[in-house]
């Protein structure tokens, strides 16, 4: 029997998941099951008595709130430890059309796929200012170059993931697990698609986007740190020698001064104090290049390790049952 499980990360959804979950379907083809499950993020209002009178299978409860990121992995680890084949995330705010779900999961059904991420029409949305537009192109072309892949629209939140693929997925953002997923995928070389999906009305002012100037922040703060942990030697590489560069560059214009006026030179001494700086720096940000390139080792390995471990105990359960 091939199980589907819909999983909805919820803090505080009372007033609108109600209307997500009328949406979904309990039917989709390629699948023998489907079910639902919520993650309750430490919701202070009645988002679990709303779930359950609406036929949530599942509940996932944190005594706390632990942030989108968060709810997203413990979500995932209950749709395994629940039987799931396949995985589809969506928001308990009904930002996506759950009519293309269908489509959403046809390419793992069809084996074409480990992740298949939905493409919203982002210039067609009305409620996305140009600056969160703007973001949004910036984040996924930041995530293209780090993944090597080809999805359009990173910061999407409407995918569906194979049970395989669920495994060897880990998040270290506390913020948003979208673009890290991605990356994950494509260094592990899973096989990610993406298809365009439709999406429904605004029921309510993003969580993630409390305002324009915190976006924009957490935006940055989060492609920064996208291009340290995945391409650390990259990233460090390069502010090394960019800053060992210029300082070389200083060092070479003041020892040509130095040069045509015959050793009496001396007016600009401070100029070869911050050539000095600069290329020592450089030098000691491109040491810290290959320390954090070996340390992107460990992680993989550790990531490894902890997928291989899933599927042992996936064995396990199979033998016993």
């Amino acid at each position: 029997m091939k199980k589907l499980i819909i999983q909805i990360p919820c803090y505080n959804e009372a007033a609108t998941l109600a209307i997500t979950l009328a949406d979904l379907p309990r039917e989709v083809p390629g699948f023998d099951k489907v079910e639902w499950l919520i993650i309750d993020d430490g919701s202070t209002d009645n988002t679990v008595e709303v779930a359950l009178a609406n036929g949530v299978d599942h509940v996932v409860k944190h005594t706390r709130n632990q942030g989108l990121a968060r709810g997203f992995m413990n979500g995932l680890q209950a749709c395994l430890e629940n039987g799931a084949d396949v995985i589809v995330n969506t928001d308990a705010d009904n930002q996506y059309n759950a009519a293309d779900i269908p489509a959403l999961t046809q390419p793992i059904v069809d084996g074409k796929a480990d992740i298949v991420v939905g493409a919203r029409p982002i210039q067609a949305i009305e409620h996305f200012s140009p600056i969160k537009k703007l973001l949004q192109k910036l984040g996924s072309w930041v995530v293209r170059v780090a993944s090597k892949t080809d999805i359009p629209d990173a910061p999407s939140g409407f995918r569906a993931i194979s049970r395989a693929a669920a495994q060897r997925l880990t998040v270290f953002s506390d913020y948003t697990y979208t673009l890290e997923t991605i990356i994950q995928a494509g260094q592990k070389n899973m096989a990610i698609t993406s298809v365009p999906i439709r999406v429904n009305g605004d029921l309510r002012p993003s969580r993630l986007v409390k305002s324009i100037s915190s976006y924009i922040r957490r935006s940055i703060v989060t492609i920064i740190r996208v291009f340290v942990i995945y391409r650390p030697f990259r990233f460090f590489g390069t502010v090394g020698l960019v800053t060992f560069g210029a300082g070389f560059l200083i060092g070479l214009r003041f020892l040509y001064k130095w040069l045509v006026s015959d050793g009496g030179y001396d007016g600009h001494v401070q100029s070869l104090i911050l050539a000095s700086s600069l290329m020592i720096i450089g030098f000691h940000t491109l040491l810290i290049a290959f320390v954090a390139d070996l340390q992107a080792a460990n992680r993989k390995l550790l990531e490894e390790i902890r997928s291989l471990t899933l599927e042992a105990r996936d064995s396990q359960k199979s033998s016993k049952d």
